[in-house]
């Protein structure tokens, strides 16, 4: 798969898309697919690509970790930094959602408290201009049951402002770098069956080692993931 071309064209988006929004419950592994799905953009596209980490509080697992990594991609990376797990909200968003030369990557922290943090840009994020992707994570406790998923994204939703037509569900079931294929498949199938009534799902997500079997074996687009955000002792 050749970046995320495909995926956009699977899901109708055309050039005229270029703000790009990642909201989940925490622990969905939202900042893995902003991470991962930013740096395809930086391969496959010739705009410049920015990101935003927008985690205000948690001090675990925020894709500004990957910083590094992201900046030697070619991606411009803005967070705020802060102390201890105060509450920070970095600047420069607006402009830069307004900014039809560049394409936008928001990494939206979990829940209804974290999605505060884009509650003032709704007129730019409810323009035909950006996707919002709401990542399912099947073997998270809030999302289980179509109840907790409905509680949890009504929430995200009241305080967010994002509109129902932009949004667009994405399976990631995971239970981290131990996931077995048959795992993500029964993930895939428990979510899309909570969900299907409502949204259909519009792709999922695997690590790029389960890629090639789990695109075989899904019904839905498969976006590979090279996880960035790991325990330390699990890099040696």
């Amino acid at each position: 798969m050749n970046g995320t071309i495909e995926l956009l064209r699977g899901l109708g988006l055309d050039g005229s898309w270029h703000n790009f929004v990642f909201l989940g419950e925490a622990g969905s592994g939202k900042s893995e697919i902003a991470i991962s799905f930013a740096k395809a953009l930086a391969r496959t596209e010739t705009r410049p690509v920015h990101f935003f980490d927008l985690d205000m509080t948690k001090p675990l697992f925020r894709s500004r970790d990957a910083g590094a990594e992201l900046e030697q991609a070619g991606i411009t990376v803005h967070y705020q930094e802060q102390f201890m797990d105060a509450p920070t909200l970095v600047g420069g968003v607006a402009p830069m959602l307004r900014d039809e030369d560049s394409l936008v990557v928001l990494d939206v922290g979990g829940d209804h408290i974290g999605a505060r943090s884009i509650g003032g840009f709704a007129p730019q994020l409810n323009r035909p201009s950006t996707a919002v992707f709401y990542v399912i994570n099947a073997y998270r406790p809030w999302s289980d049951t179509i109840e907790h998923i409905d509680e949890t994204l009504g929430k995200i939703q009241g305080v967010s402002h994002v509109k129902l037509s932009q949004l667009f569900l994405v399976a990631n079931p995971n239970n981290g770098v131990t996931t077995t294929l048959d795992e993500v498949v029964e993930g895939c199938r428990k979510t899309d069956a909570l969900v299907r009534e409502y949204l259909p799902l519009s792709f999922a997500c695997v690590r790029e080692e389960l890629w090639a079997e789990a695109a075989r074996a899904l019904p839905i687009p498969v976006f590979p993931l090279r996880l960035a955000l790991t325990y330390p002792w699990l890099n040696h």
